[in-house]
C-alpha cells in the first residue's frame, strides 16, 4: 500500500542502485540521501540486484528467490529512490531486467502507482543524464509515478566528502528535495 505509517509518520523508501559495483558512487549517493533524510525518512538500500535472473515469461509463475525478495521489498516500501549509472548511454541492463520482472502483471504490479524518484551519477560531465532519462521512461511505462526534479551528478567521484555526504549545498538540497517530493506524493495518494 502506498501510505505512510501514520503511527510513526515515517516514510519508508526503498533505495535501488543500478550498479553492482561494491564501491559504486550511485550506491554511495543513495546512502547520502538516507543520511540527509532525517528521522521521518527510513531509507533502506536494497542490495539484491545481482540475484535477479534474466526475465522470462516462462518463469513468471515461479520466479525464484531473487525476484520474490525484490517484489516483497518494493511492495513493502512507501516509495522508491533509484540511482543509476549510465552504461552505453542508457541504464544498466541488470536494472532494466529487474524492472521487467517488477512490472508484471502489467497494471497490477508492485510498481503500479508507486511513487518513485531517480538520481544519476557519473564521473563524466553530464551526470548520467541519458541513463537517468531512460530509467524515468521505463518507470513511467511500468506504471510508477515518477516525482521530483532531475538530479544528475557530474564529476561524481568528487561529489561526496569523506563523511559520505554531498560536498555542495546544492546537491544536499536536491537530495532532500527529492525525499520531500516522495513524501508529498505518498501523502497525496
Amino acid at each position: 500500500m502506498n501510505t505512510i505509517d501514520r503511527s510513526t509518520d515515517t516514510l519508508r523508501v526503498l533505495a535501488i542502485s543500478g550498479s553492482l559495483r561494491a564501491d559504486s558512487i550511485n550506491s554511495a549517493l543513495l546512502r547520502a540521501a538516507g543520511a540527509l533524510g532525517g528521522p521521518e525518512v527510513k531509507l533502506e538500500l536494497w542490495d539484491g540486484l545481482a540475484a535477479v535472473p534474466p526475465f522470462s515469461e516462462d518463469d513468471e509463475a515461479e520466479p525464484g528467490a531473487g525476484v520474490a525478495g525484490m517484489l516483497a521489498a518494493i511492495a513493502g516500501a512507501d516509495a522508491l529512490l533509484f540511482a543509476t549509472p549510465e552504461y552505453n548511454r542508457s541504464l544498466p541492463g541488470q536494472l532494466k531486467n529487474a524492472l521487467d520482472w517488477a512490472s508484471r502483471p502489467y497494471g497490477r504490479s508492485v510498481l503500479t502507482g508507486k511513487a518513485a524518484a531517480v538520481i544519476g551519477a557519473s564521473p563524466g560531465n553530464f551526470g548520467g543524464q541519458r541513463g537517468h532519462a531512460d530509467l524515468t521512461k521505463v518507470l513511467k511505462a511500468c506504471g510508477a509515478v515518477v516525482v521530483g526534479d532531475e538530479v544528475c551528478v557530474p564529476q561524481a567521484d568528487t561529489a561526496l566528502g569523506e563523511d559520505g555526504l554531498p560536498v555542495t549545498e546544492e546537491l544536499r538540497t536536491a537530495l532532500t528535495g527529492l525525499l520531500d517530493a516522495l513524501g508529498e506524493a505518498v501523502r497525496a495518494a
